[in-house]
């Protein structure tokens, strides 16, 4: 049996948000392995291992999931939303460094949709525009690294995607994130947040970057901010493709 390792995007939540190309691929598969609540969203089968595991072992979990697959087993690595957006691919590609029996394995990146994009089609076209992605979690770079890119972010008045705002362990990290933000961008810029997208709990609140409060946000909330030129319509949020 050859072996091969498919990294892939289960979407934002909702099954039908799933990839057909990811579909395929899991099917064939003989091992998933992942984070444990995106591993709990295969449905077992006769000759599928399932390989969940914690969030915080990623390289790990990359490892252990090329090494099944350099011994001849079909793995799927599974993420939510997009697997290159801070997500499993990143990780499976550093554990690849110094391993040239591992880098000539039959790998593919399989793309899903990002809870941004999902977030952002609920809301309207807050994105429409030129926009960047700012993972807000300081486990893996510092609060000044996260600081500075929201400065300049702002400054260069891009709509912004944020990813991981707030959690019960590093609550005051959105706070600080916030008052940057109004520092910057002033009290009457739109902000979007989306919770839960794509599935039955889904919540999205749209207010003015003045109103805004940290508590509007969790670890299922994706939040939007918009540009200078961001504005309603109706009961939708959008940034114009133009710029004057």
């Amino acid at each position: 049996m050859t072996g091969w390792l498919a990294i892939a995007g289960l979407g934002p939540g909702d099954d039908r948000l799933v990839t057909p190309e990811v579909q395929a691929v899991l099917a064939e598969a003989t091992d998933v392995v992942g984070y444990i609540p995106y591993v709990a969203r295969i449905a077992p089968r006769e000759g599928l291992a399932l390989h969940p595991s914690d969030n915080r072992v990623e390289l790990d979990r990359a490892r252990a999931a090329l090494e099944m697959a350099a011994a001849g087993h079909r793995v799927v690595i599974v993420s939510s939303g997009d697997p290159g957006v801070f997500a499993m691919a990143s990780a499976v590609f550093e554990a690849l460094e110094g391993r040239l029996d591992w880098q000539a394995l039959d790998i593919r990146v399989l793309p899903g949709i990002t809870a941004m994009l999902a977030a952002a089609a609920a809301a309207g076209a807050p994105l429409g525009h030129d926009f960047c992605c700012i993972n807000l979690s300081d486990n893996l770079k510092p609060w000044e690294v996260i600081e500075t890119r929201l400065r300049h972010a702002a400054r260069a008045d891009f709509a912004m995607a944020f990813y991981n705002p707030r959690s019960a362990s590093r609550p005051e990290g959105f706070a600080k994130a916030l008052a940057t933000l109004l520092q910057e961008c002033g009290p009457d810029r739109l902000i979007t947040f989306a919770r839960a997208v794509s599935t039955p709990d889904q919540h999205l609140t749209t207010v003015t970057l003045g109103e805004a409060t940290p508590e509007m946000a969790d670890m299922r909330t994706v939040v939007i901010l918009g540009n200078s030129a961001t504005h309603r319509v109706g009961r939708w949020v959008y940034s114009p493709r133009s710029v004057r």
